[in-house]
């Protein structure tokens, strides 16, 4: 292990998970950032014609990635990396297949039980989300594109960013696991409010998995397989 990978492991250790990365005005800042991309989303995916879909498209994956600049701006402020905020990831082929292999039945287990909560909810997608759905060649490229994005910055803001902050300010772990994830389900309000319960489970068990890795890349890898060919399988099945 090298220094610098050291350091990295340093960081993600549980007693620095209880220090805050960044002051609590730019934690607010970044909330803010969020209920503005709510309320594009919420305007945007409504919408049915092509163009409309991939302008929410484009939307959404830049204000994730301009969210994300924030964030590596108030964490450079306080000196801490963006490295820190992803913890382990061990380049070597052994270690990239485990957290390949760890998506995957994560996805398996988190949507089986997923799905037993939302029968007994009566939660179901409402048209909005049929109305976000790829249609067409250019379109699936860039619903792609966001989904990869989706994996990639919402895993750092949520499990990343608001996890560890929400941990620091609470002292408490599971405080930090349950608030990330009631932001992360009231950002997906287009999708109804029985999916935003529904969401709010899955992102306990994305920041659980987070947590217990002690590495945003399983969860970074699981979150784009669930968001692209879960779409696409979704797209293929419900348009004519």
């Amino acid at each position: 292990m090298t220094i610098h990978q050291a350091a990295i492991v340093q960081e993600f250790h549980p007693r620095h998970r209880l220090e805050s990365i960044a002051p609590a005005w730019h934690t607010g800042g970044v909330l803010l950032l969020l209920a503005a991309l709510i309320a594009s989303s919420m305007r945007l995916h409504g919408a049915d014609h092509a163009d409309h879909r991939i302008a929410g498209y484009l939307v959404a994956l830049s204000a994730e990635w301009l969210i994300t600049a924030f964030i590596w701006f108030g964490c450079r402020m306080q000196g801490v990396s963006m490295r820190s905020l992803v913890g382990d990831m061990a380049t070597s082929w052994r270690a990239v297949l485990r957290d390949l292999g760890l998506a995957i039945v994560f996805l398996f287990a988190a949507n089986t039980v997923l799905a037993i909560v939302g029968s007994c909810m009566h939660a179901a997608p409402d048209g909005s989300v049929q109305k976000l759905l790829p249609h067409g060649g250019m379109e699936v490229a860039v619903y792609l594109l966001m989904a990869l994005t989706a994996g990639i910055c919402e895993e750092l803001i949520y499990r990343g960013y608001l996890q560890r902050q929400f941990t620091a300010w609470t002292s408490s772990v599971a405080a930090g696991i349950i608030l990330q994830s009631a932001v992360f389900g009231i950002c997906h309000a287009y999708q109804g409010f029985s999916m935003v319960l529904t969401i709010s489970i899955y992102g306990c068990f994305f920041g659980i998995l987070a947590h217990w890795r002690g590495s945003l890349r399983p969860g970074m890898i699981a979150h784009c397989l669930q968001d692209g060919v879960g779409g696409l399988l979704l797209a293929s099945a419900v348009i004519k």
